[in-house]
């Protein structure tokens, strides 16, 4: 099926949302395109993954989110942005992953997913980063005892597990596994806990190490996975302790390779910072824009919903302002 529209919206996340909503009191024709469920990142998080954020910081469009808890939950989240779609009625196709996207010589996008053909003026992606894991790049990380993500505690009871990493996520998995009666080791490449683990929680796996009811090395490694053992290297030397299953909790990166495919320069320095003008938010492609978390190459942790959000209305307007010029 051939579509057109005036604004493409690639993401179906908070911030794909909250643009489609400034799109809607702009009255552009828009579409959001989403390649998995709604929210579809948010969707992945951890069953009883809380928020750093309170519930105010994550609404979009000053539509209310009220929370049974100081910290929102992943379900309440869920349920919250699950409303702001369906009561808005937003134009949006779920489980439709884009293909290719191709410019052509009047400016305009043609732009193929699985189930459609779109013809576009404009882009917005606002596609998150939670899909492609940093790999450790060690032998064995292919094995199917390891995984990049976490769910839930259940598959890890009564089993030996390797928690990677000192982030939030990383913390409240090895938490959870132990109170679930997991036995959890944490390997974390830096010196401590990371600093930007939620004041509440820092305390509570700082003392489950200190009194020994979670092992963990610091300054230390993952040298090789295998299928029963993990080789460790520590300041002590190598270690190689018994093993069940390994939770690599190492962080996630944009789709540099997508953006690239769409002609956004991308910075040399490692950080893959995309070019973008701050005050509209269009990238050095006329008429394709950046929102959210997209916006902070590998620095994922420099844009989140409450101050992105932000986005939408910059974008919006930017598209609005070169419409109504060309129509005078």
């Amino acid at each position: 099926m051939n579509i057109e529209k005036e604004v493409l919206i690639i993401g179906a996340g908070p911030i794909g949302l909250a643009c489609a909503l400034e799109c809607k009191k702009k009255n552009l024709d828009y579409i959001v395109i989403e390649k998995g469920a709604l929210t579809n990142s948010l969707y992945n998080y951890p069953l009883n993954m809380r928020f750093f954020s309170t519930s105010e910081k994550l609404e979009i469009d000053g539509i209310p989110f009220i929370s049974n808890n100081p910290k929102p939950t992943r379900d309440e989240a869920l349920e919250y942005y699950r409303r702001v779609a369906t009561s808005n009625k937003l134009q949006i196709n779920l489980y439709e992953a884009i293909q290719k996207v191709d410019k052509k010589g009047d400016g305009t996008f043609l732009v193929t997913s699985e189930k459609n053909t779109y013809k576009t003026k404009n882009i917005v992606v606002s596609t998150g980063f939670y899909d492609i894991p940093n790999l450790m790049h060690v032998p064995g990380e292919n094995l199917s005892k390891v995984s990049h993500y976490y769910k839930e505690a259940h598959p890890y009871v009564m089993q030996k597990t390797i928690v990677v990493g000192a982030s939030n996520s990383s913390v409240d998995a090895a938490l959870e596994i132990w109170r679930k009666g997991g036995d959890v080791t944490m390997v974390v490449r830096g010196s401590s806990i990371g600093e930007r683990v939620k004041y509440w929680v820092k305390p509570d796996i700082e003392n489950r190490i200190k009194e020994g009811s979670i092992k963990a090395f610091f300054n230390s490694e993952i040298e090789e996975i295998k299928e029963t053992e993990v080789v460790i290297k520590t300041p002590k030397g190598i270690k190689t302790i018994e093993n069940d299953f390994v939770v690599a909790l190492t962080g996630y990166q944009p789709n540099f390779t997508f953006l690239e495919s769409l002609g956004i320069e991308l910075s040399n320095d490692g950080k893959f910072f995309p070019q973008y003008d701050p005050k509209t938010m269009e990238t050095n492609v006329s008429n394709l824009y950046l929102a959210g978390v997209i916006c902070g190459g590998m620095e994922t942790h420099k844009w989140f919903i409450e101050n992105s959000r932000i986005h939408s209305k910059i974008i919006a307007e930017a598209i609005s302002n070169k419409i109504n010029n060309l129509q005078k």
